[in-house]
């Protein structure tokens, strides 16, 4: 008995918090081809951001096509110390990655507006053994520029949501930014 009403006062209690799974992403199909620009010409957040829109279906331009442009305008990394042992080393670290974009269509038209996004995580160094600090800190950034692609492309998806860019009369396409809910 308990084993066939644990199931369902579980779903309750989900559904009563407030928890739902994030839905997909939007991309516009009235753009065409989506071409991904960065200024750092090898970014590995724009190889992302247009791996994100192929395999949601999007059409990516990877040369200098027309279509729209999603353009990577700035990516900034930083550590910045958190604490200190009794020598004065540092021992904690906070890793931020700040990226400011926009879109535009093939006009120029800006459709969603210059916006910044800043990212941070903490890790901790030992600064008498570091053997492992490097590796983790890049495991950081690594996730850090996973979930950075994952909040650009919500960012765009919010826009054409509320309707700014798209106006009411058109339908997005699906897109999946390869990562689930938040």
């Amino acid at each position: 008995m308990i084993r066939r009403l644990l199931p369902a006062v579980l779903l309750v209690a989900l559904s009563g918090c407030g928890f739902h799974l994030r839905e997909r992403i939007t991309v516009p199909t009235q753009f065409g081809a989506v071409r991904v620009v960065s200024v750092d010409r090898y970014s590995p957040l724009a190889e992302s951001l247009a791996q994100s829109l192929e395999r949601g279906g999007a059409n990516v331009a990877r040369d200098g096509s027309e279509g729209a442009v999603l353009d990577i305008l700035a990516e900034q990394w930083g550590d910045t110390p958190i604490s200190v042992d009794q020598l004065g080393r540092s021992q904690e670290f906070s890793l931020r990655y700040a990226v400011i974009f926009e879109l535009r269509r093939a006009d120029g038209t800006v459709v969603v507006p210059r916006q910044t996004i800043e990212l941070a995580r903490d890790y901790v160094s030992n600064p008498v053994s570091s053997i492992g600090t490097e590796g983790e800190r890049e495991i950081l950034a690594r996730e850090l520029r996973r979930e950075m692609a994952a909040s650009v492309l919500r960012r765009i998806d919010a826009v054409f949501k509320a309707g700014v860019a798209t106006g009411s009369g058109s339908q997005p396409a699906a897109a999946a930014p390869g990562s689930t809910g938040g």
